[in-house]
């Protein structure tokens, strides 16, 4: 549980449409600008980007395999990621001096987030030591050349934290192009037998509409409640 101060309910707001990501980005910056100052509340944004690349602070130049789409570097933790149409963005704007000032139990209570949701989905996601997100198993795959079994992600995560004020946030394909995640390695992780996956792609006929409540839900329940 990563509870808020009571009396201080999280704005919960969805856009219409694809999301410039700069634009997206300009308006997550000064909205946590506001929450640090305590001119607004805490915000949890839900959107979807055009096709795109992001490069974290650790990302290496290598892991741009095709520049196919447009690559904007961010100051959010993490490599490569990709992001477009079908896949839920998710920027999480947390005031963590009314939660608990501990950055790595932040993510751990992101993690469990996205786990909770694939939940309402009868999805087993799982954390992996050393792979950022949430990966599921794929018996259905080829193993590793070490006998490993076959898993591929399906949640991504990388904030940021400004003023103890968190945004960026967390990524889950819903069903977006999974062709688009060959420009990069994703997050840095090459072995075969780690690939990508989305809720559609595992054989789950989910809608965005679906995926917004169990989020929600799930949020809820990690989190503290909401407000529209």
């Amino acid at each position: 549980m990563f509870p808020m101060t009571p009396g201080n309910p999280v704005e919960w707001r969805i856009a219409s449409g694809l999301v410039p990501y700069q634009e997206a980005l300009a308006a997550m910056e000064a909205r946590a600008e506001a929450i640090a100052a305590g001119e607004a509340p805490e915000l949890i944004w839900l959107l979807e980007h055009p096709p795109l690349y992001t490069a974290g602070t650790s990302a290496k130049a290598g892991d741009l395999l095709d520049n196919r789409f447009p690559v904007h570097e961010v100051g959010r933790g993490g490599q490569y990621t990709y992001h477009g149409p079908g896949q839920r963005i998710a920027y999480v704007m947390l005031d963590l001096r009314r939660r608990k000032q501990d950055v790595r139990a932040f993510v751990c209570a992101l993690e469990a987030w996205i786990i909770n949701t694939l939940a309402a989905f009868n999805v087993t996601g799982e954390r992996r030591e050393g792979r950022v997100g949430v990966w599921v198993q794929r018996p259905d795959k080829p193993r590793g050349l070490d006998g490993k079994m076959a898993e591929d992600k399906i949640a991504a995560l990388g904030i940021r934290v400004r003023r103890w004020v968190t945004f960026h946030g967390i990524s889950l394909n819903v069903e977006p192009d999974l062709s688009h995640f060959r420009g990069i390695v994703p997050c840095g992780i090459a072995e075969q037998h780690y690939g990508v996956t989305s809720l559609v792609d595992l054989g789950l006929p989910v809608t965005m509409p679906d995926v917004d409540i169990a989020l929600r839900q799930a949020f809820e329940a990690q989190f503290g409640d909401t407000t529209d």
